[in-house]
């Protein structure tokens, strides 16, 4: 169990740290079971402050990754954005969002995620013997010594973009759909990918919701140009979400689970057959709009807690990560940014 939270927590894809390791002929070795891996990290200081408890109570721009349904509660354009470093800057991970209400009822958004390690040296041609010869890849024998001025550097980075739309059916009822478009790199070789997310959210009350994700509905294909193919299989992250007025405040507790379809077994919360489950849980108290307070406990088995500040037009969001094992992973500070254009100007049309 360890071992899965500490591949789950660095959330880098496994074939990118054996490409680091032992070069670029291992793409082909790669499985496509934790192909989408990186998009599984979550976005946004206030949904990672509740352990990504999120997919019920998503209804800001960064909804078009948790539950594109939720877009349509926008009543004012949004911009997000996110960074995140991990290992005093070796993996960097940047996520930004704009999202547009259009008519009445509906909502458009373009998302970004990039997660990367950059300027990884390569060594392969770089040795030289006793002589100062330089040494084939395939004669490492004879090695003495690297040459700095051989070493050359690749970048390793996967990218995502979301296009989301959401629509609102009534005051209960709202849908939305992903179009995202995948980009691998790893040194020379590279890879492209399509998938469809389809998603609802639903108020059976006005103090109860409900929400549903499906990712990757499809089974999205990502093709390598080393002639590899990987296959992302379906994920439906489903939840809900409480709200409760007390302390001059609203109290929102809220639970997620990753129902998936791949065959984890042991490296999931728990499984039946190739089903697994991954659970999330999360507890937000929002004083009078004017700050929040937040805690939570992720599928990978951290505990969460998190603070954020509103301001006009302008929220800045903190989650704190604490691993089980953090002395081999380290704790992890995140902080979003949300702009909110509320002018009139801007305001979602009422006819």
């Amino acid at each position: 169990m360890q071992v899965r939270n500490s591949v789950k927590a660095l959330h880098i894809p496994f074939v990118l740290l054996i490409v680091s390791l032992f070069g670029q002929n291992m793409v082909a070795a790669s499985r496509a079971k934790y192909a989408g891996e990186f998009m599984a990290i979550g976005v946004g200081g206030r949904a990672l402050g509740l352990g990504g408890a999120y997919v019920a109570l998503a209804n800001d721009a960064t909804a078009g990754y948790w539950n594109p349904a939720g877009l349509s509660s926008l009543m004012y354009p949004q911009i997000s954005l996110m960074h995140d470093e991990r290992f005093a800057g070796l993996v960097n991970y940047d996520y930004g969002s704009v999202a547009v209400p259009t008519g009445t009822q509906s909502t458009i958004a373009i998302s970004a995620i990039r997660l990367g390690v950059d300027n990884i040296p390569n060594t392969q041609n770089a040795g030289v013997d006793a002589n100062g010869n330089p040494l084939p890849p395939d004669q490492w024998q004879n090695f003495v010594a690297i040459d700095p001025n051989r070493v050359t550097y690749f970048n390793a980075a996967d990218w995502a973009l979301y296009v989301s739309y959401a629509r609102r059916a009534n005051e209960s009822f709202s849908y939305g759909a992903n179009v995202k478009l995948i980009r691998r790199e790893l040194g020379e070789a590279s890879a492209t990918g399509i998938g469809v997310d389809i998603a609802a959210r639903y108020f059976l009350t006005e103090k109860i919701a409900f929400g549903a994700n499906f990712q990757d509905v499809t089974t999205t294909l990502v093709a390598w140009n080393t002639g590899t193919n990987e296959f992302i299989s379906p994920t439906l992250k489903v939840g809900s979400a409480y709200f409760v007025d007390a302390f001059g405040g609203r109290f929102a507790p809220a639970a997620d689970v990753d129902v998936r379809f791949e065959g984890r077994k042991s490296a999931s919360n728990a499984h039946l057959g190739k089903l697994s489950f991954d659970f999330h849980s999360g507890l937000e108290f929002d004083y009078q709009n004017v700050f929040a307070l937040r805690t939570g406990y992720s599928d990978i088995g951290s505990l969460n807690f998190g603070a954020g500040i509103h301001l006009p037009k302008f929220d800045i969001d903190y989650s704190f990560a604490k691993f089980n094992n953090a002395d081999q992973l380290g704790n992890t500070h995140r902080i979003s940014l949300t702009f909110t254009l509320q002018a009139e100007q801007f305001a979602r049309s009422s006819e």
